[in-house]
């Protein structure tokens, strides 16, 4: 049995920009940057960045573009791949990635308000209530458009 699978938690590094194919078809690349925390023999605090690079097509691509922006927390489960092409000096290059299957967007910073809310409610100050990390299956909703008022956050 053969398994090519990977979960990372982590920050967008950037906010993500939306791009359609040829065919139509949209996707989004980014980058999510995860830590590592560890003591040294000595007993000092160490830390280590990992960058990885993320690509996500169809509806995927564009919930993670309207819902997401540098620093947002973003989960998701995917799987490696390997790209390989021509660079303008005729050198093949090759890049790994993790090819998103599914995301789970994490809680919006307090003060972050979606765009269509009136300038009314985004200017009154409430206590942030903490909630869990809302899953989105974009397959199994069966419609076809998902509305931010739809949305548990």
């Amino acid at each position: 049995m053969n398994l090519n699978k990977v979960y990372i938690i982590g920050r967008l590094t950037a906010d993500p920009e939306l791009r359609t194919t040829a065919s139509g078809e949209n996707v989004v690349s980014f980058s999510v940057a995860t830590n590592r925390f560890w003591k040294s023999k000595d007993g000092e605090k160490k830390e280590n960045t990992e960058f990885h690079n993320i690509v996500a097509w169809g509806r995927q691509a564009e919930i993670i573009h309207q819902f997401s922006k540098k620093g947002s927390i973003i989960m998701i489960e995917g799987r490696l791949q390997t790209r390989a092409w021509e660079g303008k000096d005729g050198q093949t290059r090759r890049t790994t990635e993790i090819v998103a299957e599914n995301i789970q967007l994490g809680p919006r910073a307090s003060g972050q308000v979606n765009k269509d809310f009136d300038s009314d409610i985004s200017s009154k100050k409430e206590e942030p209530v903490r909630q869990d990390i809302p899953s989105i299956d974009i397959e199994a909703s069966g419609e076809d458009e998902i509305k931010p008022e739809d949305l548990p956050f």
